[in-house]
């Protein structure tokens, strides 16, 4: 049975994503709220992000033969676009920062336009206790940051929606990456938006539409895995540096 299913395209460009998906909902299940007790028990998705980590690492490498990321091409475009689409990620909070600094008093409708404060959120401070602990948390986010989400997100979003949306026979495998139409970028787009937070809507329609510029512009999707792994690193740096938390 794990033959048949390691042999599955299907399985292939699914089963990444969704496990990690399941893996998200699991700290709920073990956090208590009680300042008294260890971080690890204040914040389980401090060892249950670097288990999906691994998790989802030895997933990919399972199903490696499936993916084709060749030709590795529109590198420069790429980094480029993934540090703009950070950007407009990050500069709602940016300006909520400077309009409060003015004297603006926020209002419920700042969430919308994403103008949220990002204070709470996966918070690597609360291990600083043990050094090596805390050096784990942080080199465990970057991995799953950069080596892991960008893989496991784009061979879906890009590697298998936008392709099974154009096969009329289910068999997406067939059709060649970075193929265009308006409807797929209609429907995948504000996918990729609604799987976010409120606060977050603006910035993941803007980063979801360069992402399919860059899918169909290279028609590579080693590409795309670059330009997420450019914005997920550029992101990391900026909440290590802000301690704004909620982006991560």
């Amino acid at each position: 049975m794990l033959a048949r299913l390691l042999s599955s395209p299907t399985a292939a460009y699914l089963a990444p994503l969704l496990v990690f998906t399941l893996f998200l909902a699991v700290p709920g299940f073990f956090r208590v709220e009680n300042p008294e007790l260890p971080w690890h028990v204040r914040a389980p998705e401090h060892w249950v992000y670097p288990l999906q980590t691994v998790v989802c690492g030895l997933l990919l490498f399972l199903f490696r033969r499936h993916y084709t990321f060749r030709p590795w091409r529109g590198l420069g475009l790429a980094s480029v676009l993934g540090l703009v689409g950070i950007a407009f990620w990050v500069a709602p909070s940016v300006l909520r920062q400077v309009l409060v600094e003015r004297g603006m008093e926020p209002a419920k409708w700042w969430d919308w336009l994403g103008l949220a404060e990002r204070k709470e959120g996966f918070d690597p401070t609360l291990a600083e206790g043990s050094p090596l602990w805390y050096a784990l948390v942080v080199g465990m986010r970057f991995a799953r940051m950069v080596l892991v989400v960008p893989f496991v997100e784009e061979i879906f979003w890009r590697g298998f929606l936008m392709r099974f949306l154009l096969a009329e026979d289910g068999r997406f495998e067939r059709i060649p990456f970075g193929s265009h139409a308006w409807k797929v970028f209609w429907i995948v787009t504000p996918a990729v938006m609604l799987l976010h937070n409120t606060e977050d809507y603006l910035g993941a329609f803007a980063w979801g539409a360069l992402m399919y510029f860059v899918a169909v512009r290279t028609r590579s999707l080693g590409a795309c895995v670059f330009m997420h792994a450019v914005g997920n690193l550029a992101l990391g740096l900026y909440v290590m540096r802000t301690q704004q938390w909620g982006f991560w």
